[in-house]
């Protein structure tokens, strides 16, 4: 390439380049130079650099009158901010290239064109000398052009780009963030173009984006190019890869969900001001993932090496070639949302009420916001907008930021988790609810709604203003006790959010949520659909399993992803997984399961926990639930999950059940692998020696321990005000077991809802020297704080602080 004024190649470009080139271009720079001989594909190109911008205006004499448009302007005044925004893009635009700089874009450009071919066309994008900043990154300020070809065409759309430092979002965005807009010049991209158009595109993250939870890569992607990903024009696929593990060797996808991918955008045949359009995703590519499971496992290796070298969490465009197949790397910023979050402080939003729900969609953030609805159809409505309103859109756009930064909360019909209206809502810590479809016709104007991010992965938009409360923790502030405080968790939506609670592990992790919310029909139906006499349930399961070889992989894949993703979130912290323990009516309530069920009088003391596992009604499902947990222990490499035996009631039901996991290839003292028992019958109780030599551990289930000491059934509404875990015969069963433990050199613990509830059972329990308490996510920060109390009183020192 010949000496230039005004081009650097990528290969002689790097992130301290900035002021030069741009954040954007000074990345591209960096990763091409360093990244690509580690394996990481990035497009090759160069940068026309910040100084032709300046020199082509200085030519021009364009200063004095952008000044006169731009130095008086008031944010707030948004008409005059549009009409000084127009003005501003024609001076530059007008002002265009001097000769120099056009004939060092031509002859750079057919440099480009012989390393990559007559077919090759471009990526023409802006790289402000004060964007991508750690400290201010919103996405979109200015413009980008896409599948350029030939000089001409180049040309112009340098000069487009030149203009767009005067987008009225940009514009608006300096003025927030106080920079003069005199002292930010763009610098322009020339990247050869991904195909993504027949391939796919999309976003990801070297964190989970909700929770700031660092130790996932987290994909999203679907058909086409990569900006209806960001625009929120559709519901991308995601995928969740663990970091560790993934260093450790074990290849495997942690967690992936099915986006719908309504459109796709493409290129517009021949050359046009309008390069792309959007048209539907065929049906079977919705049905589909975008990417293999070899393709996600790549993306995150390209992830991981990416992070490495920059040191810190990274936000990352990627994009595959539909005419090569290969998956490329067109963008990396440092993320600057989640990862800023005050990692020592927890704050937590509570509903206290509930309302009729008016909408759901994909949860952005975990906070709750209540206001009068505004739905805005088009751009022109936005000026009816007030503050304090929450905004409900199809989509949103770069240029509603300067209103989006005044709503309460944002509510979008379509969208994913890294789509534009979820990038802005992150950085403004303001709740959104994307892919909520039809919530434009299901919200009224100036309806009062409470929008809710604190309920999981799904969010709710509920009528009137429900109440809430927000409580918040410095967590470096708090001691931990020697009792170790644990967590019962059985949903994997709340996984990462919950690991950032101060304690030792899960104390009780619940296989029955992951089947009713994730898989939702019976094993055995999955197994035996011949079997299922109604039809309706027949085609039920087969729209369940259409994605899979058959009901057994779903099933085992299913459970192992949401297992795995509790399992991720605590790692290495010890992760205690029950084995199901439906009743039959629970158990009949699932598709296709009442094929498979009988009918009992009194389920809680029926076919139930560990009875079923060996039994011929049941073994091939139990086969299914140790095949998941090798899968998480193996593939995943997910080692800290253990094994726990609900409702075992006999010594040699104990020993049938132990050889039945070994058989399916959970041996215990394999690989680690610990297996415990549920203590809560009193037979565990009494006979706490023999099963000691069984299992590796108890835990104490309190309900049923309660209900089979005092014979009272505690579904039956008649009787409730006779169970009380703190009668003094449940006491005595919980001392003899926490001693019996003790005797036998086994590590007891308690999963009951007790101490959660009752604040003197667990005093009772740090008394007798219990090993470990776990409570619901909600108790566990009151709880914890009274154990260090008492057993400071107990002449015991805490732990650690922090």
């Amino acid at each position: 390439m010949q000496d230039t004024t005004y081009i650097r190649w990528f290969s002689d470009l790097g992130r301290d380049d900035v002021s030069s080139v741009g954040g954007k271009n000074a990345s591209l720079g960096e990763l091409y130079r360093h990244l690509r001989p580690l394996g990481v594909e990035v497009p090759d190109g160069f940068a026309l650099t910040a100084a032709a911008f300046r020199d082509a205006l200085t030519e021009a004499k364009a200063w004095d009158e952008l000044h006169r448009l731009l130095d008086p302007l008031d944010k707030t005044d948004v008409v005059s901010l549009a009409r000084a925004g127009a003005r501003a893009r024609e001076i530059v635009y007008a002002a265009g290239l001097t000769p120099r700089m056009e004939d060092e874009l031509r002859a750079e450009w057919r440099g480009l064109l012989a390393k990559y071919g007559e077919t090759l066309t471009v990526a023409v994008r802006s790289s402000a000398t004060a964007e991508d900043l750690p400290t201010a990154s919103f996405a979109g300020q200015h413009e980008s052009y896409l599948n350029v070809a030939g000089e001409i065409d180049l040309l112009d759309a340098v000069r487009r780009c030149h203009a767009s430092l005067f987008t009225d979002r940009a514009i608006s965005y300096r003025i927030d963030q106080g920079f003069d807009h005199f002292k930010v010049a763009l610098s322009v991209g020339v990247q050869k173009m991904v195909r993504a158009d027949l391939g796919a595109a999309g976003v990801m993250f070297t964190l989970d984006t909700e929770s700031g939870f660092r130790d996932v890569v987290f994909i999203t992607g679907a058909y086409g190019l990569g900006e209806t990903v960001v625009q929120g024009a559709v519901d991308p696929d995601e995928f969740y890869v663990h970091k560790p593990t993934f260093r450790q060797g074990h290849r495997a996808v942690l967690r992936r969900r099915l986006g719908e991918k309504q459109v796709r955008m493409i290129y517009r045949p021949g050359r046009t001001r309008e390069p792309t359009r959007i048209v539907p995703t065929p049906n079977a590519d919705r049905e589909r993932f975008c990417l293999t499971d070899e393709e996600v496992l790549r993306l995150a290796e390209y992830a991981i090496r990416i992070e490495d070298h920059y040191g810190q969490p990274m936000d990352i465009e990627w994009a595959k070639d539909g005419l090569d197949g290969g998956l490329y790397i067109v963008q990396a910023r440092p993320e600057t949302v989640a990862s800023r979050s005050g990692a020592l402080e927890m704050e937590s939003f509570v509903p206290e009420g509930k309302g009729r729900v008016l909408a759901t969609g994909r949860a952005v953030g975990a906070r709750i916001a209540s206001g009068p609805a505004r739905v805005v159809t088009d751009a022109h409505h936005l000026s009816a907008f007030r503050p304090g309103e929450v905004l409900v859109a199809d989509t949103t756009t770069p240029d509603w930021e300067p209103v989006m930064k005044t709503a309460a909360a944002i509510v979008t019909n379509r969208g994913g988790r890294t789509c534009h209206a979820a990038i802005v809502a992150r950085e403004l810590g303001i709740p959104a609810v994307v892919g909520a479809e039809r919530a434009t016709s299901a919200l009224s104007e100036g309806q009062v709604v409470t929008v809710s991010c604190a309920e999981g992965d799904t969010g709710m938009v509920y009528d009137g203003a429900v109440p809430f409360r927000v409580d918040r923790v410095d967590l470096s502030l708090l001691s931990r006790p020697q009792t170790r405080i644990m967590v019962n968790l059985g949903n994997p939506d709340q996984a990462f959010r919950n690991a950032r609670l101060p304690v030792d592990g899960v104390g009780l992790a619940r296989m029955e949520f992951i089947i009713i919310e994730s898989i939702k029909a019976h094993p055995m139906a999955l197994i035996h659909r011949d079997r299922v006499e109604d039809a309706a349930e027949r085609d039920h399961i087969a729209r369940l399993i259409r994605h899979y070889p058959d009901g057994s992989a779903y099933f085992v894949e299913r459970l192992s992803e949401g297992i795995g993703t509790i399992a991720a979130a605590f790692h290495p912290r010890p992760v205690i997984v029950r084995l199901s323990d439906f009743k039959t009516n629970e158990y009949a309530s699932l598709i296709g399961g009442r094929w498979f069920e009988p009918v009992e009088e009194n389920p809680m003391l029926g076919f139930r926990g560990a009875a079923r596992y060996a039994h011929p009604a049941y073994e091939e499902g139990f086969a299914l639930e140790c095949k998941a947990l090798v899968r998480v222990r193996e593939t995943m490499g997910l080692t800290n999950v253990k094994v726990m035996v609900p409702f075992c009631r006999r010594l040699d039901e104990a020993e049938r059940v132990i050889a039945a996991m070994a058989g399916h290839g959970l041996e215990r003292g394999r690989d680690g692998l610990e297996a415990y028992v549920m203590c809560e019958i009193p037979n565990n109780v009494l006979l706490v020696d023999e099963f000691a030599k069984l299992f590796d551990g108890f835990s104490i289930g309190s309900n049923d321990l309660t209900q089979l000491t005092l014979g009272v059934d505690r579904d039956s509404p008649l009787v409730a005000f006779d169970f009380d875990e703190r009668d003094p015969g449940v006491l005595a069963f919980l001392r003899q077991a926490v001693e019996g433990a003790k005797r036998n050199g086994r590590p007891c613990g308690i999963c009951g809802q007790a101490p959660s509830d009752y604040p003197e059972v667990a005093e009772f329990l740090v008394r007798l020297g219990i090993d470990s308490i776990s409570l619901t996510p909600d108790s566990v920060l009151k709880t914890l704080s009274a154990v260090v109390d008492l057993e400071r009183q107990l002449g015991r020192a805490p732990r650690e602080a922090g």
